[in-house]
């Protein structure tokens, strides 16, 4: 069996259409549709079901979709292993947003210099749902935001940044106090269901205010544009730059200590690609 038409197969499925899945592989999607017709005539059964031009896993797909994944991941652990120093293949990696922008960039040129022939793959994310995908294996390494609750021993934690919550408020709101500002002026919340909105949310239940809810959102450069906008104040981690272009804004740093939110990198111990990602955490902390 080829693995790469299995390859096909799972990327079908978790793009949801051929045409999505082609241009991920660098394929035409007449190419794809015929290795996936060549997997299922081999495995005697459809594995996609088509509505229009959404496709899902058939019972069939559904069945061996796990299996699949695990035999692709047992096959790059074979082919990253006999890379040469361990240093090249793939790196399937995942990044909250404010790391995309920010941390990543100048991490990915400094691996790129370093290791040619390493290949990086980023899928965007929320913490949660990044963390999850290490634990299951779908991702090599992520970076997000240390949660709260103590990491299974399964895992690795490195630090990259410390950023300390700050009081953003428009710039014509300079001279406030910060805690009057959170108690008095509309505020834009950084969703709880965030562990960074988490983290804000318990600063304001031991400081004992309550603020004037107006929006919770989980973007932090909409907020600081709602915010740029006079619709309100907010309570977020000063992230690492760029923020967005042509904002006046003040940040108040807060007048009590408080744990700052982390940005790190999680990895699950003893994989295969563990020495890559230890380079680029490395990267990371080079760039300071």
């Amino acid at each position: 069996m080829d693995t790469r038409f299995l390859d096909s197969f799972v990327t079908v499925v978790e793009e949801g259409s051929i045409a999505a899945a082609a241009r991920r592989l660098h394929l035409t999607p007449a190419a794809l549709a015929q290795r996936i017709r060549a997997l299922e005539a081999e495995l005697g059964a459809p594995l996609l079901l088509r509505a229009g031009r959404a496709v899902a896993p058939s019972e069939a797909g559904l069945a061996i979709l796990d299996r699949a994944r695990a035999l692709l991941r047992e096959v790059r652990d074979l082919r990253d292993g006999a890379a040469r120093g361990g240093l090249a293949g793939e790196l399937r990696l995942g990044a909250i947003a404010t790391a995309l922008t920010g941390l990543l960039p100048g991490m990915m040129a400094r691996m790129a210099g370093a290791y040619p022939n390493l290949e990086i793959h980023v899928s965007p994310g929320i913490s949660t749902d990044l963390y999850r995908a290490v634990l299951t294996g779908d991702l090599d390494a992520a970076m997000i935001v240390q949660p709260e609750f103590a990491l299974p021993k399964s895992c690795e934690w490195r630090m990259l940044r410390e950023e300390p919550l700050v009081v953003l408020a428009p710039a014509a709101l300079a001279g406030r106090a910060p805690h009057r500002l959170l108690a008095e002026e509309p505020f834009i919340r950084y969703d709880r269901n965030q562990w960074g909105g988490r983290l804000a949310d318990r600063y304001l239940r031991e400081a004992r205010i309550r603020p004037r809810d107006r929006i919770e959102l989980d973007a932090l450069d909409a907020i600081a544009l709602l915010v740029d906008r006079g619709l309100g104040v907010s309570l977020v981690p000063d992230w690492a730059p760029p923020w967005p272009a042509g904002t006046a804004l003040a940040k108040h740093p807060l007048p009590r200590p408080f744990p700052p939110r982390r940005i790190g990198l999680i990895w699950a111990r003893g994989g295969a690609r563990g020495r890559l990602v230890e380079a680029f955490w490395q990267a990371g902390r080079e760039l300071g």
